[in-house]
């Protein structure tokens, strides 16, 4: 786990680097009043299970978004689970599939295909992709009102129709294959199917919080800003670069590991190893997963316009600054910022631990940038608007997974659920993460004019104007989409991990 701040409080913390008296009185009141309206309906408190989908609906209506609504009503459809790997809260995941793992033995003649073609075939022509939950394997489960928790390690198949949907055609939901560990299809059953989604939406659900959206996001843009802050002087190009997009970091970190996060909490060696540097940058990672050419991938689409307009911010302002790739050597407080990074955040264990020239300095810091920024808005803007409606992402399951086909039915669905306390306490939690401040500062915007030199305020300018092309390039799209993708709208990205 990357190295986290030693602080008692956010009291402790020093003063230019805690809230703002708006963001701290808007958050307390957004936690609060999200827990006060749902036990206004006696809900917070009930330990008891789910006797009906009616009951949810009743608690879901306290609080809903135009999205969170469609999902409702859209979940259980097996289109809109496989859009979910592309353009809902956890894009990371899905890779294309060139052949099958050892410990998925998809039968060919099992998988119905639309269109003639063979899974062979359709492997080769690019058009299986693989979702593997395989860090959560082993992974020890709480326990919730006294009841023993399942979370499992779900293996995915996902197909690409003739008419471009994401189809899962195959679902298994353990690592090792066995009897009681039956591989799932869309021609089972109902609810054979239905609660092996469900199995896979809970894994998704927990391998995104702890991996995608925690470490990947809020715990490496701690260690940027410990690093800033301790190595870097306020005068250096790279501290003004690189200052608005710690703000607020440190104490929503602190507050999540003092409200949300267990002590005991897990983060398997597995999931630090994941977190390679390439994975961290946008243009490599949908290279190395294989999708550059899946149609309505919009995160990806969006994604790689905002790193390159970042991309090419970072290098006009470094590069003003650094002629040479002997002049970024020889900068010892940038060489022991990245040496800080290298030990507290990737443990020692990927990228070299220092600079060597301009390009990888740049690279380095439009890395950094879209991680504190746009990834992170990515990842949980969107949080209520997909979890709210709980069964598409419950937070914890309180049965096992069926071991043999046709036993399930809505009874089992809804005796799987997590109890009622559990939901609502889940989309209270989910209400606040998604919630928006007052003093949201938007990506690209550097109101306390750390740079006076005529070159760098010119391309803030640049960088201002190339976004709002973006944000009507976006609107003009999401005007023909049945589901709209604004998570990265330049003005609805934050410029900070502040949430």
């Amino acid at each position: 786990m990357p190295h986290c701040i030693e602080a008692e409080g956010p009291l402790s913390l020093p003063p230019e680097v805690r809230f703002s008296f708006t963001k701290f009185t808007q958050f307390a009141f957004t936690a609060a009043a999200g827990l006060t309206e749902l036990k206004l309906e006696g809900l917070a408190d009930c330990k008891e299970k789910w006797t009906e989908i009616e009951g949810i609906d009743r608690v879901f209506w306290c609080k809903e978004t135009a999205m969170s609504e469609y999902v409702q009503e859209h979940w259980k459809e097996d289109a809109f689970f496989g859009y979910q790997y592309l353009n809902g809260v956890n894009p990371m995941l899905i890779r294309r599939c060139t052949t099958l793992p050892s410990n998925f033995p998809v039968p060919d003649g099992m998988v119905f295909l639309r269109g003639q073609s063979s899974l062979k075939e359709e492997i080769e022509k690019g058009n299986i992709f693989l979702v593997d939950y395989k860090l959560l394997d082993g992974v020890k489960t709480n326990t919730i009102n006294g009841k023993k928790q399942y979370l499992m390690a779900p293996l995915v198949l996902l197909h690409k129709t003739p008419q471009n949907e994401l189809m899962p055609i195959a679902i298994q939901l353990k690592q090792t294959p066995a009897d009681d560990n039956p591989i799932f299809f869309p021609t089972d059953s109902e609810y054979d199917w239905l609660m092996a989604k469900i199995f896979v939406r809970s894994a998704d659900f927990n391998l995104h919080q702890l991996n995608v959206h925690l470490l990947r996001t809020h715990l490496l843009a701690e260690v940027f800003a410990v690093s800033l802050l301790r190595n870097v002087p306020m005068v250096h190009p790279l501290y003004k670069l690189l200052i608005p997009h710690t703000r607020y970091t440190l104490q929503i970190n602190l507050l999540a590991r003092n409200l949300l996060i267990s002590k005991t909490g897990i983060f398997t060696e597995g999931s630090l190893s994941s977190m390679t540097y390439s994975s961290l940058c946008i243009p490599d990672d949908i290279a190395e997963r294989g999708l550059e050419a899946v149609p309505n991938f919009y995160y990806r689409d969006d994604g790689l316009r905002l790193w390159k307009y970042i991309h090419r911010f970072v290098q006009g302002v470094l590069s003003f600054y650094y002629k040479t790739d002997a002049e970024v050597e020889g900068d010892s407080e940038l060489q022991k910022w990245i040496s800080d990074i290298f030990v507290h955040g990737f443990l020692s264990q990927d990228c070299t631990g220092d600079f060597t020239s301009v390009a990888e300095m740049v690279k380095f810091v439009t890395m950094v940038i879209f991680t504190c920024s746009a990834q992170h808005a990515a990842v949980n803007s969107g949080q209520y608007d997909y979890g709210g409606w709980m069964p598409n992402a419950p937070t914890s399951l309180q049965l096992p997974p069926p071991t043999k086909k046709r036993t399930t039915s809505e009874a089992t669905m809804l005796e799987t659920f997590p109890d009622i306390n559990t939901t609502a306490n889940g989309m209270a939690a989910l209400w606040l993460l998604s919630k928006q401040s007052t003093d949201f500062v938007p990506l690209g915007y550097y109101p306390e004019e750390h740079f006076t030199e005529e070159t760098p305020c010119k391309l803030i300018k640049e960088l201002d104007g190339e976004l709002k092309v973006l944000k009507t390039r976006i609107e003009v799209r999401d005007e023909t989409l049945k589901v709209p993708y604004t998570y990265l709208k330049p003005e609805k990205v934050e410029n900070s991990v502040a949430i």
